[in-house]
């Protein structure tokens, strides 16, 4: 379908809907009237075939303790195959309710205290606290940032990890906030570093599907042809996807046993909770059935990038926008006409947006904020429109000084 019959079909009002997203903007952010464009959830409903299967189940009337039916095995695996030439085998895979729980457990059962972990940053501000919240020493090697092309320092990493007796790597790939889509040479080149220092590698790929560019994900676990599978765990999800955030259901892979023991051995001491069966029944379903609805998710997604792009350039040059590749994520950087200090004032108090700023994803990154793109592309519009008036204000008021 069309971007128009996309989101007249599944674009929904979520206000009054206990939503994090827009009912708690006044906690938050201290303003309710805000426009909400900050944490990384939709404003569209999930493909139709997953509410039917929901509804199906909830008609059941039965939500006591359950398992992982081998249909649910082979829809992620066959997912994974399909859409990623990813190889999946049953035995690799276990469970968590979120990918952010799942990188406090492999910092914990992976690191001592007082080990040292490393991050590339601007990062997902998660990845910090995972590491420092556990009483570990957090190492951070900045990309390098060319007019808001972002590239790994790959010197500064591998300096970080011998200088530091580094022992785990939390990557993001996707990258969040950056939109980065690494390539193989690049995933290569990372890997090898981890490799060859004993570093073992926790690759986050909860963003996998969301590919907007021309760069093709590839899963860490088969770079140069799997070389570096064994010293590694993937984390991933259905719910940045399919929008199945609330429904707390995440899948962890390791395919080597020694890895996996371990992990084992410490899931036995912090992960008591069966699984989540109205989360299973959506990401089944999604998995089944999702394609066609995620491909119309990426065109609005694309229109949203572009429609924001295209108009700032013209009407607010000065902006620098990062090209995105992939997540749903806009990077722009509004020094060129906002003093760092003043960003918060500007973007929220005068644009009447709800953001993420850029100081919780990097300290080096005040001025930048990080926009939402899968949303309706109203909000999009009426943000860009913000942006200009305002940014219009600020030049006229500085000329008559």
């Amino acid at each position: 379908m069309n971007i128009k019959e996309f989101c007249d079909k599944y674009s929904i009002d979520r206000l009054g809907t206990n939503s994090l997203k827009w009912d708690a903007l006044d906690k938050r952010y201290g303003d309710k009237r805000l426009i909400a464009m900050w944490v990384a959830d939709m404003e569209f409903k999930t493909p139709q075939a997953v509410i039917e299967a929901m509804k199906k189940r909830i008609e059941h009337g039965i939500f006591g303790y359950s398992y992982v039916p081998m249909s649910y095995y082979d829809a992620f695996i066959n997912w994974e195959k399909n859409e990623h030439n990813y190889e999946v085998n049953k035995e690799w895979i276990r469970f968590s309710t979120g990918v952010v729980i799942a990188l406090y457990w492999f910092v914990n059962a992976f690191t001592k205290p007082d080990d040292s972990v490393i991050i590339i940053t601007p990062v997902y501000y998660p990845f910090h606290n995972a590491v420092k919240d556990n009483g570990r020493k957090l190492i951070t090697s900045e990309l390098i940032n060319t007019d808001g092309v972002y590239t790994i320092d790959f010197d500064n990493f591998e300096k970080n990890i011998i200088e530091n007796n580094v022992k785990l790597f939390i990557q993001c790939s996707p990258h969040n906030p950056v939109g980065r889509v690494w390539t193989e040479k690049e995933l290569d080149k990372l890997l090898s570093i981890c490799k060859k220092h004993n570093v073992l590698v926790v690759s986050d790929e909860i963003h996998q599907d969301i590919i907007v560019g021309k760069n093709i994900q590839f899963p860490a676990a088969i770079v140069s042809g799997g070389k570096y599978a064994d010293n590694l765990i993937t984390v991933t999800a259905p719910s940045k996807t399919f929008n199945l955030a609330g429904l707390l259901n995440s899948q962890i892979i390791i395919s080597n046993e020694k890895i996996m023991a371990k992990y084992d051995a410490y899931a036995k001491t912090v992960n008591k909770t069966e699984v989540n069966i109205m989360g299973l029944t959506a990401a089944e379903a999604a998995y089944n059935h999702g394609k066609e609805w995620l491909n119309s998710l990426l065109d609005v997604i694309r229109y949203n990038y572009n429609y924001l792009k295209t108009n700032l350039n013209e009407k607010a040059p000065k902006i620098i926008i990062t090209p995105l590749e992939g997540t749903y994520l806009a990077w722009l950087d509004l020094r060129g006409y906002v003093d760092p200090k003043d960003t918060k004032t500007f973007i929220q108090d005068k644009c009447r947006l709800a953001v993420d700023l850029g100081e919780i994803f990097s300290e080096n990154c005040k001025g930048f904020v990080r926009l939402n793109m899968a949303t309706d592309p109203k909000y999009v519009e009426m943000a860009v429109y913000n942006i200009i008036r305002n940014i219009t204000l600020l030049e006229n008021s500085e000329f008559e000084h």
